[in-house]
């Protein structure tokens, strides 16, 4: 049985990205009985957002809802929107250390509730399809490592994600006739096609605190300016200390993110955005008066936390049943200290983990079964690895690991 059971993952992961999904389909038809499903591929950057299989198109809007609902490593088990038509669904969301989320929703077939052990084993395989996935595209994706750092993948999906939320405000807003409403979508519509053809917002090295705040905040109103949601502004003072532009960048994609999901809870009435410059720190609140649903165990709460850890900032999410939700993030407005780049910095991070395991004698064999890839990756791993290094041996690379500590990626 466990033989079957690993040639079963062995085939999922086998073949072309484009076919993981028929493929998963097939390995769980036993264990969960399913119409169909759907992949929700997160931050990957060379993959569609949403894949489905055995299910009539499937809207973006529909995973969003449902991925609000789903805790990260805790199979749900309900009734949801997918193709159009509620049917019952197992959800899973997951979080491996060091790659983009997953999030796989599975139409059954049947009216029964699936076993703990099924929700389990979903999970399982999801989190192995999810680093598979994560590895392939660092592979793809490493001839421009030495290029300038790409925008966060995140931050451009909130960015459309906002727009689109601020166009169907505008179209649903019954208080201003249908020629204004189509004008006032193109007026919000050109500018959101004219930044994203341009790669993004303006990256500045530094930014005055008020002005930074207030992007932010015009931002905000946007997206609530037909929705009947009164905002509360606090600005940072006028003789504050300017921001690093990375600092208010990441403040901004903090209160974009923080907003919508806000908006996905409903009954909201009021939001407040406010900014504090201290002296090592920029700290920036975002409180509703909604129905506390955020839950801070949802994948973009997870996507955020990455956000902000990459300023050494900390983010704190706080939902009270009935009172509203209140988002906080700390950033330092010192970046972290870089330490010395040394020969180990050139490997990317699954290339770090496998320099790991040759400086414990692990052979080819074994290194395959610790993470979960085969032999032939390892040895493509291994190849870069020497080549890296400058070095001829397995051994030289281990003795060189062992002296120095890279940075992880």
């Amino acid at each position: 049985m466990e033989e079957e059971s690993l040639a079963a993952v062995l085939d999922v992961l086998r073949g072309p990205l484009d076919g993981v999904l028929p493929r998963m389909s097939a390995a769980l038809a036993e264990v969960v009985p399913h119409e169909g499903m759907v992949l929700f591929t997160g931050d990957c950057l060379v993959r569609p957002v949403v894949l489905t299989c055995g299910l009539a198109e499937v809207s973006t809007d529909e995973v969003q809802r449902l991925v609000g609902q789903v805790g990260v490593g805790r199979p749900w088990t309900g009734r949801a929107t997918l193709a159009g038509a509620e049917r019952p669904v197992l959800a899973v969301a997951v979080k491996p250390p060091g790659t983009a989320i997953g999030f796989l929703a599975v139409a059954l077939s049947g009216s029964g509730e699936p076993s703990e052990t099924a929700g389990r084993i979903v999970r399982q395989l999801l989190e192995v399809v999810t680093v598979h996935v994560g590895d392939r595209v660092a592979v793809a994706e490493q001839p421009a490592e030495s290029g300038p750092a790409p925008a966060s993948v995140g931050d451009v999906t909130d960015a459309h994600a906002a727009t689109l939320t601020a166009l169907l405000g505008v179209l649903r807003a019954k208080r201003i006739d249908d020629a204004t409403a189509r004008r006032t979508a193109i007026e919000l519509a050109v500018p959101a096609l004219l930044e994203a053809r341009s790669g993004g917002e303006r990256v500045l090295d530094q930014e005055p605190a008020a002005e930074a705040f207030a992007v932010g905040a015009g931002m905000l109103g946007v997206l609530t300016r037909y929705q009947d949601i009164e905002l509360e502004l606090a600005a940072p003072g006028p003789r504050d200390r300017p921001l690093p532009g990375e600092v208010a960048r990441a403040a901004r994609a903090v209160v974009r993110a923080a907003v919508l999901a806000m908006l996905q809870q409903g009954g909201i009435k009021r939001i407040r955005l406010a900014w504090q410059v201290e002296d090592a720190r920029l700290v920036v609140g975002v409180r509703d008066d909604g129905p506390g649903a955020v839950s801070p165990d949802t994948l973009w709460a997870h996507r955020l936390h990455d956000r902000v850890r990459e300023l050494d900032g900390t983010l704190n999410v706080d939902p009270v049943a009935n009172w509203g939700t209140t988002i906080t993030a700390m950033l330092p407005l010192t970046p972290p200290a870089a330490p010395a780049a040394g020969p180990l910095d050139a490997l990317n991070r699954r290339e770090l983990d496998v320099l790991e395991q040759l400086t414990l004698g692990h052979r080819n064999r074994q290194i395959a079964q610790k993470l979960g890839i085969s032999e032939n990756t390892v040895k493509f791993h291994v190849a870069n690895i020497l080549g890296k290094l400058g070095v001829t041996s397995r051994g030289e690379a281990a003795a060189l690991a062992q002296r120095r500590t890279p940075r992880r990626p």
